[in-house]
């Protein structure tokens, strides 16, 4: 499973100038790049939601060597509710430390050398302050697992992740395809995994030809297919194929066809500049204060 690779995790935005100052100017991460649809996703990349919504890729570097956040925005919907699912992403880098000083954002020390924030909408990052690596910075992301065995069983053994630690006391799990990619932490919560509306979805790339093994191996099994293997076209790029698992808590995964992705996934130079226009063309928090609305809590 050596051609697997961790790609991003996609979080629901329901304010974007927020998020993007967070991303930006808060963890130091670049617009790699931004598109915008006028109607939902087939794979639902954007919730099940049908209306405008915004995609855009923020990280360190390219997605061909970083663990990337895919940021999507619903036009009509300003806040999500938080689940217990998503238990933070960790970086490296100890000019984020010193960002988030400078800008007064919210900063809390957890341990030694170690500090959590949060991005609008709540989710949690964990900086650790240190330089910044030669690799992606990006180390981990931490889900919320009800059954950490049967958790481990399924990424290990259906899906080809190797364990590389495990640490029972604690009822954490690192996993990973490979030494030098983003890692997946599993975390034993001794309950229930409530999703809320703001579920995420982890994604990974794989040899094409993998997918319809993949498909037929979840089939097999007995486990949940949100999205069969199906084609999603951009205009103007590359159609990427992508088989939709959820794993035993409901944990959405994506598997995307690497060859193309590869060729969707390259770096905008204009990526920066398109989601500051669309930022700046968005009148749709004018529209609801207006007509004296709100926009929907979904």
């Amino acid at each position: 499973m050596a051609l697997r690779r961790a790609l991003h995790f996609v979080f629901k935005v329901g304010d974007r100038t927020k998020t993007a100052t967070f991303y930006r100017d808060v963890l130091g991460m670049k617009i790699l790049r931004h598109e915008e649809f006028e109607e939902g996703c087939k794979a639902t990349c954007n919730g099940p939601y049908d209306g405008k919504w915004s995609k855009t890729m923020v990280g360190f570097g390219p997605e061909d060597d970083h663990f990337v956040a895919e940021l999507t925005y619903n036009y009509g919907v300003g806040e999500y509710c938080l689940g217990n699912d998503f238990l933070g992403l960790t970086l490296q880098s100890s000019q984020a430390v010193s960002n988030a000083k400078r800008l007064n954002w919210p900063l809390k020390q957890v341990e030694e050398s170690l500090y959590m924030t949060e991005a609008p909408g709540g989710y949690r990052f964990y900086l650790i302050d240190k330089e910044l690596p030669n690799c992606d910075p990006v180390q981990k992301v931490s889900l919320a697992v009800s059954d950490l065995q049967r958790s481990v069983h399924y990424w290990s053994a259906l899906l080809g992740m190797k364990v590389i630690e495990k640490n029972e006391d604690k009822k954490i799990a690192l996993m990973g395809f490979s030494d030098n990619q983003c890692k997946l932490e599993l975390q034993d919560i001794g309950g229930a995994v409530d999703h809320g509306t703001a579920f995420g979805r982890i994604a990974f790339a794989c040899p094409r030809d993998q997918l319809p093994d993949i498909e037929a191996l979840m089939k097999k099994e007995k486990q949940k297919i949100l999205t069969p293997l199906v084609r999603l076209d951009t205009p103007g790029k590359a159609t990427v194929e992508v088989v939709i698992l959820a794993d035993p808590d409901g944990h959405e995964i994506c598997f995307v066809g690497d060859e193309a992705f590869r060729q969707l996934s390259a770096v905008d130079p204009k990526g920066n500049d398109l989601l500051d226009e669309a930022m700046a063309a968005d009148k749709s928090d004018e529209w609801f204060a207006k007509h004296n609305k709100q926009k929907a809590s979904a």
